[in-house]
């Protein structure tokens, strides 16, 4: 199942199935739509709920407030591209880390993270745009880096 979302920043597909969120993507991001073909098209009272929990969230947090909770998410990708993923909701609210640091965490090359971050199916809620290169530049968004460096700004001002 599929929904469209509204943000300050641009159009959201949001993608679910049963098992939860399966997409995020700004409208025109690269990578738009990648796990579509893997995503249940049924109606599903659990990818309804997905998508209503994840709108909610976003409700929250494009308003400035830190969401406490977060949707049911169902990464598709490979076992590599998930461990990487699963490290993303790690690194705090208004906070940064480097694509070298995830890298030494996962005992792999910041090149090969990279490449994983920037297929992140699940952006914003995954906070991918919460990593950036080793001297604090801002690279690699596949929204963008106007949209990258817009949501940092929007957690540096909420940040508690």
């Amino acid at each position: 199942m599929t929904s469209d979302y509204r943000s300050p920043l641009g159009k959201i597909l949001l993608a679910a199935d049963s098992r939860g969120l399966t997409g995020l993507w700004f409208e025109g991001q690269q990578h738009y739509g990648s796990t579509l073909p893997f995503t249940e098209t049924a109606e599903n009272n659990n990818a309804e709920a997905a998508l209503a929990a994840s709108a909610h969230w976003l409700d929250l947090y494009f308003s400035g407030s830190i969401p406490d909770f977060t949707p049911p998410v169902h990464l598709i990708g490979t076992p590599f591209q998930v461990k990487v993923w699963s490290l993303l909701p790690c690194i705090p609210y208004g906070e940064s880390t480097t694509y070298g640091a995830l890298a030494l965490k996962l005992q792999s090359s910041a090149r090969a993270v990279g490449t994983a971050v920037g297929r992140n199916p699940v952006s914003v809620i995954l906070p991918c745009h919460r990593v950036l290169g080793s001297s604090g530049k801002l690279t690699g968004y596949a929204g963008g880096l106007e949209r990258k460096s817009a949501l940092l700004l929007l957690e540096s001002r909420n940040r508690i």
